[in-house]
């Protein structure tokens, strides 16, 4: 086992320990009644109401509503927040033109659009995704405009000896220099596409996991509460380690 290996092991190593000691914590503290068992239930209980929601109940189906809600909303987000990003970021005039409208768009809430996004979509799924996706776009924009505005001078006078065109040098040149900016803003937009897909299930009712913890907890189960909060976590962490994955094999090139 080589260094790096021995230097991943240990802090997988130290995270597992991180969550087997909160787990421990929260266990102790159950045990001694610290917090009313109606608010905060055991462990043992809690991962007994995630098995049961996902083998006899519906929790399956909401955890597929929530994914399904992150994921369309972070494709539009993506879609729209690399291409304006590229776009903006390859013209200095570009930037300084819109740089106003961005800095207007950029400090507002994605919560202060929900009522907006309401009225104009209802409380339906199109709701959720206009949401996500004006909430998840901004880390995604300003990612893509920073990594093709940060380009290398010297690349972009080869890119004019070659007789490249401002096509082929964005694709060839700018497009692998920002790559990296870019990866980031993705793994950014879509822990806030997650975010704002259970906030939209709870304000809107819509399927989801956000439904499910609201319900649990307004019927006081707290139990069924701290299940979907489990699922929400373990989505995030297999969300950020599939995007590690494909960070770590994009980026290949950089370590040669």
């Amino acid at each position: 086992m080589n260094s790096s290996a021995r230097q991943a092991f240990a802090w997988r190593s130290g995270s597992l320990a991180v969550v087997a000691a909160a787990i421990l914590g929260w266990r102790e503290i159950v045990a001694f009644k610290l917090v009313s068992p109606v608010f905060l239930p055991a462990p043992d209980r809690a991962f007994a109401a995630l098995w049961h929601g996902l083998a006899a109940s519906d929790l399956g189906e909401k955890l597929a509503g929530t994914i399904e809600h992150m994921l369309g909303g972070w494709l539009i987000a993506s879609i729209v927040g690399i291409a304006l990003g590229a776009l903006i970021g390859s013209s200095a005039g570009v930037r300084s033109y819109v740089a106003p409208s961005l800095e207007f768009l950029r400090p507002l809430p994605a919560s202060a659009v929900i009522p907006v996004a309401i009225a104009i979509f209802g409380y339906s799924s199109a709701m959720a995704l206009g949401v996500i996706g004006f909430g998840a776009v901004w880390p995604m924009l300003l990612a893509t405009m920073h990594g093709f505005g940060a380009v290398e001078p010297r690349l972009k006078e080869v890119a004019r000896a070659l007789g490249l065109s401002r096509f082929e040098t964005a694709i060839k040149i700018s497009l692998p220099s920002a790559t990296p900016d870019i990866l980031a803003g993705l793994r950014l937009g879509l822990t806030v596409a997650l975010i704002l897909a259970v906030v939209c299930e709870m304000i809107a009712g819509l399927d989801g996991l956000g439904q499910w913890v609201l319900l649990a907890a307004r019927a006081y189960r707290s139990a069924d509460l701290f299940a979907g909060v489990i699922l929400l976590g373990a989505v995030g962490v297999c969300a950020n380690a599939i995007l590690s994955l494909i960070e770590a094999r994009a980026l290949r090139w950089r370590g040669r």
